[in-house]
């Protein structure tokens, strides 16, 4: 097999140390060394000036937690060309595996060209990404405090989510916050409510009726305390954002106009994938990359498995949320996409089948610079009316017709 990186370097990362292995090869003779580093910047530092020595050009690393970051970070400074690899595409023949073994092993498949480098995006839309990923890890938070604070209402007897949508909105907070300073009137209680509130008074009095201790009480105040304060910090991110926007303003505004997606799925999916579409051949690419083409699993002649592939688990779920709003738009390609596949192969393919087209619509979107243009809801019927036709047709013979079609007359 031809040698494509003649001075080339494998690391193998972990918290406190990296394992490196230099491959040299002179002709047929190839030479290796094997040393380890501590992770401490000084440590790096060493690393970066051991491999420029030997005359590195090429590195590979896998992708290993977080612990990559810092050593790519300072390689990033010396004239090196990094790769990072998927560790599940890297795996070494099994019992075999050592630190040392690893890093001999990602140093021969580079030296070969076997390596495929994963999507590193520019620092600026990495930062950006940092903070749109935080941001929906605090919703999940707070969605978990909140049904902490339901399971202790429910443990109080208090059945304010049954006849509430929202029971931290206005009338809820009041009602939970009258409830922690120790009013049990039910009457008194039902009197906090919003006037526009849908729930009769009677329902109000009923559900406020229970046996609520001052354990209860002090469960609820803790629990409203920390929902305050992710909220406080999901404010502090969004002014971030903000502040920050300007590089993808554009974008953003390009992909909003697409039906389901919404200002935070835009920023969202702008800070997943980047700005710059070149990184990527084709939207089948992009698409394939995000998980939501089915896999190859073919032996024999049979198709052993469909199921999706595993791919940016952000980028997927904030696109599959799109779907679902999309689908639900009147009068769109994408809601009558929906429909077409669901009566054939159910909610949930239909479902990633219309995510996977909104991705496609972004790389073109974004390669192009144009916004969204809808084909309408009756693109599959000018695709294919004859096919429509007959579908049609059976239908009604299957429902007891005798079908004559008849043309209309052309248009004057």
């Amino acid at each position: 097999m031809d040698v494509r990186h003649k001075h080339c370097a494998g690391l193998d990362v972990h918290k406190d140390n990296v394992v490196a292995c230099v491959r040299l090869a002179d002709g047929a003779k190839v030479h290796r060394e094997v040393r380890t580093f501590a992770t401490t910047t000084s440590a790096l530092l060493d690393l970066s000036a051991w491999l420029a020595d030997n005359g590195c050009t090429h590195i590979a690393m896998e992708a290993t937690g977080v612990y990559w970051k810092p050593v790519w970070h300072i390689l990033c400074d010396g004239d090196f060309k990094l790769t990072l690899a998927n560790a599940a595409h890297v795996k070494a023949v099994p019992g075999r595996k050592t630190d040392v073994n690893d890093a001999t092993w990602l140093a021969d498949l580079h030296a070969h060209g076997l390596i495929r480098g994963s999507f590193i995006p520019p620092s600026f839309v990495g930062e950006f990404r940092d903070l749109l990923r935080t941001r929906k890890q605090l919703t999940r938070e707070r969605t978990r405090h909140i049904q902490r604070l339901q399971k202790t209402l429910e443990d109080a007897n208090i059945k304010l989510d049954s006849v509430i949508s929202d029971i931290l909105g206005v009338s809820g907070r009041a009602m939970i916050e009258a409830l922690i300073d120790g009013e049990t009137d039910p009457e008194k209680l039902a009197a906090k409510a919003h006037r526009k509130l849908k729930a009769t008074p009677q329902q109000l009095r009923d559900a406020l009726h229970g046996r609520i201790t001052a354990n209860h009480r002090f469960l609820l105040r803790l629990q409203l305390q920390h929902i305050d304060s992710v909220n406080q910090a999901i404010a502090d991110i969004d002014a971030e954002v903000s502040r920050r926007l300007a590089p993808f303003r554009q974008a953003v505004t390009l992909l909003t106009s697409i039906p389901g997606v919404s200002d935070l799925s835009a920023e969202t999916i702008v800070s997943e994938i980047g700005i710059d579409m070149a990184r990527f051949p084709t939207a089948e690419h992009l698409v394939s990359w995000a998980g939501l083409t089915p896999r190859n699993d073919e032996s024999a002649g049979k198709r052993r498995s469909n199921r999706m592939r595993k791919g940016d688990s952000w980028l997927k779920t904030t696109l599959v949320q799109c779907a679902v709003s999309a689908s639900t738009t009147k009068g769109t390609y994408l809601k009558a996409q929906y429909n077409r596949i669901k009566a054939r192969r159910g909610h949930k393919k239909a479902i990633c089948a219309v995510a996977a087209s909104i991705l496609t619509a972004t790389y073109h979107m974004l390669t192009n610079g144009t916004f969204y243009q809808d084909l309408g809801p009756d693109h599959f019927n000018k695709l294919d009316k004859q096919r429509h036709t007959k579908r049609l047709v059976n239908r009604l013979k299957d429902l007891g017709y005798d079908v004559q079609l008849t043309p209309l007359p052309a248009a004057a």
